[in-house]
């Protein structure tokens, strides 16, 4: 009776122990999984929408624009535009007109930003990439024409039309500069133009933008030589703050050069901070599906006591029991963070070639995704760090705390 108790415990509750120790082994190596995994594919998505949102705002607003410190506008005629024009780098130079307007079609008045710009500025901000319908053109038959932001139009009730026969007209109520509010004066400019097409960038363009030519721009708010800006796009691969320097010394200190990113810093501070806070938030969750491994490493620990009591009384000393069990811990935070880097990039690529997933409300547009090796590197060394740190100092205190290194 005696025998077959001590078999019952020495081997039926042994292998219970295993198989909890197994059970909650597999736990960590999920929860590292899973938690490297989701690393992987919501970093992968934020750069996605950073790259959604830098083409958003990136192709209508150019690589560079020239403004005054000092006023709203200023003299063309202050700055060299053919300097600039030569400079290193600079592709293709555009004079802005802005004004806010008020536009009016039938009963409904809408007040808009009105932008006059020079032909270049259609390509300089890839145009037909992003039109709705209609034609990407500022003239026709030397008549100006006016590309609407597609929100904007859609206030209005206009449209675009399908034949060149039938002309849809906004009327056009611009402020004067010296305009007055006195009786029998109208401070307003009043001119009727035809839409030539509707175009989507980001909801502050589809909503607010209007773009007609420049020489109807100044002939409505009577600028004479005055601009509000330059705009300014540069060749693919060329250093951005290299051409801003150049242009910046030609220009002077009465003038400052922004970039895209400066213009929108908001925006794209806003994105990188969010990208951030989501990066910490998944590594605390790392962490706390590390307690198992904790877990793991203690029972581990407690089951072998007899076997650490053996291997030290044939010469292992402390370091070396220390490193079975670091090792052990390492194996596995590796195998986790393995299965969860396969597990994410599978997912991500997914994605990438097949896009299984569709953006909410916008039929045909996948949601964006992109791969940054960048962000790999982050992902395995952050893993491997914290591997290591939760490995090292429960084993480290176990070992330390075991009573036959006590002695």
């Amino acid at each position: 009776m005696n025998v077959s108790r001590f078999i019952a415990k020495r081997y039926f509750k042994a292998k219970k122990k295993r198989n909890v120790i197994n059970l909650i082994t597999k736990i960590s190596v999920v929860g590292i999984a899973i938690s490297t995994a989701s690393l992987v594919i919501l970093l992968s998505v934020f750069n996605g929408i950073e790259q959604m949102v830098v083409k958003l705002y990136s192709d209508f607003d150019s690589s560079l624009n020239i403004r005054s410190t000092q006023s709203k506008t200023f003299n063309q005629n202050f700055i060299d535009l053919q300097q600039i024009k030569s400079v290193k780098g600079v592709q293709n130079v555009s004079r802005a007109l802005e004004e806010v307007i008020i536009l009016k079609r039938g009963d409904k008045w809408v007040h808009a930003q009105m932008l006059g710009v020079d032909t270049t500025f259609l390509s300089m901000s890839k145009m037909k990439s992003h039109l709705v319908d209609g034609e990407p053109i500022l003239y026709e038959d030397s008549i100006p024409r006016a590309i609407f932001g597609a929100g904007l139009l859609d206030k209005l009730g206009g449209y675009v039309p399908v034949s060149k026969t039938i002309q849809e007209q906004i009327v056009f109520n611009v402020p004067l500069r010296e305009g007055k509010l006195r009786p029998g004066k109208n401070p307003l400019n009043t001119h009727r133009v035809s839409v030539s097409a509707r175009m989507n960038y980001n909801r502050e363009v589809n909503m607010e933008k209007v773009l007609i030519p420049y020489e109807l721009a100044n002939q409505l708010l009577e600028y004479g030589d005055d601009i509000s800006a330059v705009f300014i796009e540069t060749s693919p691969n060329v250093n951005i703050s290299t051409v801003k320097k150049e242009i910046q010394k030609i220009i002077g200190d009465s003038f400052e050069v922004k970039t895209n990113m400066e213009k929108n810093e908001l925006i794209f501070k806003t994105s990188e901070t969010e990208r951030l806070i989501i990066y910490f938030i998944l590594i605390f969750v790392f962490i706390l599906a590390s307690f198992n491994l904790i877990a793991s490493i203690t029972m581990l620990f407690v089951e072998k006591k007899e076997d650490i009591l053996t291997l030290y009384s044939i010469g292992a000393d402390q370091q070396s029991i220390f490193r079975i069990f670091f090792y052990e811990g390492l194996i596995i935070v590796g195998r986790g963070v393995m299965i969860g880097l396969a597990l994410g990039y599978m997912v991500v690529f997914l994605q990438l070639y097949f896009g299984f997933l569709q953006m909410p409300n916008v039929p045909g547009e996948v949601f964006p995704i992109d791969v940054s090796y960048k962000d790999a590197i982050a992902i395995v060394a952050s893993t491997t760090i914290l591997g290591l740190i939760i490995s090292y100092f429960p084993t480290k205190i176990m070992v330390k705390k075991h009573p036959i290194f006590k002695r």
